[in-house]
């Protein structure tokens, strides 16, 4: 497994996702085994958001990381109506209680809202200080966005959509954020359920490697360097094959195949949402 830095941790370029968490009841003790598994194999980084099942994918990400909670980097998210001065304190210390810890490593604007980011960021700077979070960054921004921040060097981290499927962020945002040192979370890295993985030549790359098309859509994504990709997964075996993909190096060939079936961008697109 290959790391990176991302608010002060050593992360493993491969995490855990938990977007569909806490969804039903009848799955939370195999989400919680899931969480758990991927922690023993490495995948020491869970990202979770206030939005996952209105706090249930949270709930469930607290009863994976009792008693193990010092092994792991913590990432959640608030909903931007939430992102006023006094909304972001409050809904912090909601997601701290339903995880069952004193602080997150990361705390993130899931997206841009009403409330002002000047606001937003001076409410996480109050956490900071109080200890509550390490750091705090943004997901969804696009690079005028990320230019616009009121106090950019202090923001830690951009999670956005990226996989072969979707690269448009390779135009600007991804450069600007290798030249500025900033940590890029790549959320759905195998496309949303799944859809790029059926792909022939994902396939035939992944025969060559005796591994999975997911193992390889997540090789990509992390290739280039700072980029950490956040699959979700439940069934065991998937997340044996997640953690494997850390060390899965891909040669100039399998790139350039790649880039032949999902050709890199040529002009600014519009920052994909999911």
């Amino acid at each position: 497994m290959h790391y990176m830095k991302l608010a002060g941790c050593d992360v493993p370029v491969i995490g855990q996702g938990t977007w569909y968490m806490g969804e039903r009841p009848d799955r939370q003790a195999a989400e919680v085994a899931a969480l758990q598994q991927g922690i023993d194999l490495g995948l020491t980084l869970i990202d979770s958001a206030e939005m996952y099942a209105e706090g249930g994918a949270e709930r469930v990400v607290g009863k994976a990381i009792a008693g193990r909670r010092d092994k792991v980097c913590l990432v959640s998210k608030v909903y931007p109506h939430n992102a006023s001065r006094r909304g972001v304190a409050e809904a912090c210390e909601r997601s701290l209680q339903r995880l069952g810890t004193d602080h997150l490593e990361l705390y993130l604007l899931h997206w841009r809202g009403q409330h002002p980011l000047e606001e937003t960021i001076e409410a996480f700077e109050r956490l900071r200080e109080q200890g509550k979070i390490g750091a705090w960054g943004v997901s969804n921004f696009d690079l005028d966005d990320m230019q616009g921040l009121p106090s950019s060097s202090a923001c830690a981290a951009n999670q956005v959509l990226y996989n072969p499927s979707q690269r448009g962020i390779e135009f600007d945002l991804l450069p600007w954020s290798r030249a500025q040192g900033m940590p890029v979370m790549a959320y759905c890295p195998l496309a949303q359920a799944g859809r790029l993985l059926g792909h022939p030549v994902l396939g035939s790359i992944a025969e060559a490697h005796g591994a999975t098309p997911a193992q390889i859509s997540l090789a990509w994504v992390v290739q280039g360097g700072g980029v950490v990709a956040i699959p979700k997964a439940v069934n065991p075996e998937h997340v044996q094959l997640n953690a494997a993909a850390g060390a899965l190096r891909l040669t100039p060939e399998d790139l350039h195949a790649i880039d032949e079936a999902f050709p890199a961008p040529t002009r600014k697109q519009r920052l994909a949402i999911v």
